[in-house]
């Protein structure tokens, strides 16, 4: 089905005290810069929070990341979700957990695009940049020498011309040799038309189709299992997360996100190294 556009809602600048707030129904939560630090550890402090909200069986506590599915899955295992759903791939995949099911888990939804014209295009932009693409199987093809722990499977290689025939759930752009300014100027000068994009906080692209958000996955989901839009919480970092914070009811940033982050969030609560993820979860454990 094709991904629903949510209504943004206009952004409010506070800081959240630590007292009791009315219990959402559906919390999604990005994992890099949120759950886990820019190392990959998450504190003691958020995964219990996490824990004790998601064994009280009263909300859907969903992981929602740019991380393919197999590198999001140890995170929501860690978190405490072991029946629920996990957001992969900036929104292009949708899964639901449970202990009962073939290998513990079912794909729900793949939302897929024809990514040539734009692989050809950013190399043209790019010339040493290295490319991935996510395929409609969950497998990941690159160019030489592209591995990422976000993929969560190994990649196998592809001259770029047949990489760029693949059908496609996410496609990553990454150079060293650029930064997310300059990657920046790529995506506006050749324009990426049919296409969602986010650049991450070092000179990372990442596309996937059109409309295709965490917020668009969200809103799907949060149909699917019945939710009210006024019981929807998310929390998150990057500017793959902008969407998402606009979507929520409560949509909370985290204190190291760029300001365009902050706009775009109804508040702010600590930093991922000051446990601000912890904060807010605890809020709902009164």
């Amino acid at each position: 089905m094709p991904p629903t556009a949510p209504a943004p809602l206009d952004p409010i600048q506070t800081s959240p005290a630590e007292t009791p707030a009315a219990g959402p129904r559906l919390i999604a939560l990005d994992v890099d810069g949120t759950l886990v630090n820019h190392h990959g550890d998450m504190s003691f402090g958020v995964r219990e929070a996490g824990r004790a909200l998601a064994s009280r069986g009263d909300a859907h506590v969903v992981v929602a990341t740019g991380r393919g599915l197999y590198a999001a899955l140890p995170i929501a295992q860690e978190f405490g979700i072991e029946s629920g759903y996990i957001v992969a791939s900036n929104g292009g995949v949708t899964a639901r957990l449970d202990p009962a099911l073939d290998g513990g888990l079912e794909v729900l939804e793949r939302v897929t695009f024809r990514p040539a014209r734009v692989i050809l295009a950013l190399r043209e932009q790019l010339p040493t940049a290295n490319f991935a693409v996510e395929d409609e199987h969950g497998q990941y093809w690159s160019t030489l020498e592209f591995q990422d722990a976000s993929f969560g499977v190994p990649a196998s290689s592809l001259p770029l011309e047949e990489l760029a025939e693949k059908t496609a759930v996410r496609v990553v752009v990454f150079s060293t040799d650029s930064s997310a300014e300059e990657f920046g100027e790529a995506v506006e000068s050749i324009g990426l038309h049919g296409v969602t994009y986010s650049v991450g906080w070092t000179a990372w692209l990442d596309i996937a189709a059109s409309g295709t958000t965490k917020a668009s996955a969200l809103e799907n989901l949060r149909r699917r299992i019945g939710v009210d839009p006024a019981d929807t919480v998310a929390m998150g970092d990057g500017r793959n997360d902008i969407e998402m914070l606009e979507w929520a009811a409560r949509g909370v940033a985290m204190g190291q996100a760029p300001e365009e982050v902050k706009a775009a969030a109804d508040e702010v609560t600590g930093s991922v190294d000051d446990d601000g993820a912890a904060r807010i979860l605890r809020q709902y454990l009164s």
